[in-house]
């Protein structure tokens, strides 16, 4: 499974920079990242979750040369920062298409389960920016999704990593309408997962004296 969808819910277990787009490719949207469900989700909004990411990852890893391998190993950071905006708002349509409601109680009481496990509220901010890249700010919101996703699957009688689960997330895609700027690839509905654009082969010719092929 891939690390996207492993990420999309945690359990009791302790539990992320390409560039940025000025304009969207479709004129319809300028701006837009994606539009899901008739809203936007802008550059902007997009570069501002990316930049709160990597101020708290500054801020975890002070020495530069530490740093700049962090920035190696999240180099997609914007596409999966799209991806998990774009999966928070299926996961919220297919609770809600089942009567689903979290409280901020039941957030605050998962937190608290999950700052023993990783020893304080510190510990846990650290293993959700390490592992799946949450800023702080986002926690808790990020927590209220992973309750909406374990109370969906409860209620369908199956658990997030069987078909049946994936399946009303699909059905929540395909309500959304959800439309990517092709520069960040496009959606996948049956699968709820962003993919990336297909690169077209290099087209090699030869020239008409049989000398070295040039790419098309």
């Amino acid at each position: 499974m891939h690390r996207r969808r492993t990420a999309l819910v945690l359990t009791a277990a302790i539990a992320a920079a390409a560039p940025l787009l000025t304009a969207c490719g479709n004129d319809a949207h300028p701006g837009a990242a994606a539009v899901v469900g008739g809203r936007r989700i802008t550059v902007a909004q997009l570069e501002d979750r990316v930049d709160e990411v990597r101020r708290a990852q500054r801020a975890a890893v002070p020495d530069e040369t530490q740093y700049q391998q962090v920035l190696a190993s999240t180099s997609s950071l914007t596409r999966d920062t799209l991806h998990n905006m774009v999966l928070d708002r299926v996961l919220h349509r297919a609770a809600q298409d089942e009567g689903i409601t979290v409280t901020r109680k039941e957030v605050q009481r998962m937190r608290g389960g999950l700052e023993q496990q990783a020893g304080g509220a510190k510990g846990l901010q650290a293993a959700w920016l390490q592992k799946y890249g949450i800023a702080p700010a986002h926690l808790d919101e990020n927590l209220r999704l992973q309750l909406e996703a374990q109370k969906l699957a409860k209620k369908l009688g199956t658990d997030t990593s069987r078909p049946d689960f994936w399946k009303a997330l699909a059905k929540a895609s395909q309500e959304l309408r959800i439309d990517l700027n092709p520069r960040y690839g496009s959606w996948d509905v049956q699968k709820s997962s962003r993919v990336d654009a297909r690169t077209p082969w290099v087209r090699e010719v030869t020239t008409a004296d049989g000398g070295q092929p040039v790419t098309a």
